[in-house]
């Protein structure tokens, strides 16, 4: 059987917080056990698919500034997609599409900025 003629694989990328280390890191490898992707002593964190306004990748976790507001990027599972919140309302949270993602701007991830949902650091 070969593929559809419009089917094109997307890339599957991850970077990994580093529990131990409290680093941020890109990964050579990560193991696989029943198809659920796993790193001893890591956090993995997927990429979104989707570049900010100066073309750096997204990835989840990440916080996003527009304005002067700060946003967190994270995966829904009940409502299968990507979300956004300010982190002044992390209660509040919105479809996460390329659209929005061009407007803003990359800050870092949430583990390397220690920015907690609901922080008065705005």
């Amino acid at each position: 059987m070969t593929a559809h003629p419009e089917f094109k694989p997307r890339k599957i990328k991850f970077k990994a917080w580093d529990t131990e280390s409290r680093l941020l890191m890109r990964l050579n490898s990560i193991d696989c056990n029943k198809g659920e992707l796993i790193k001893k002593n890591h956090i993995l964190l997927q990429f979104t698919g989707m570049v900010d306004k100066n073309g750096d990748e997204i990835y989840e976790m990440d916080i996003l500034l527009i304005s002067d507001q700060k946003f967190v990027v994270v995966w829904d599972a009940e409502n299968n997609g990507w979300f956004y919140y300010s982190l002044k309302s992390p209660n509040d949270r919105q479809v996460f599409l390329s659209g929005q993602a061009e407007k803003m701007m990359r800050l870092g991830s949430f583990f390397e900025l220690g920015e907690p949902p609901g922080s008065s650091r705005q």
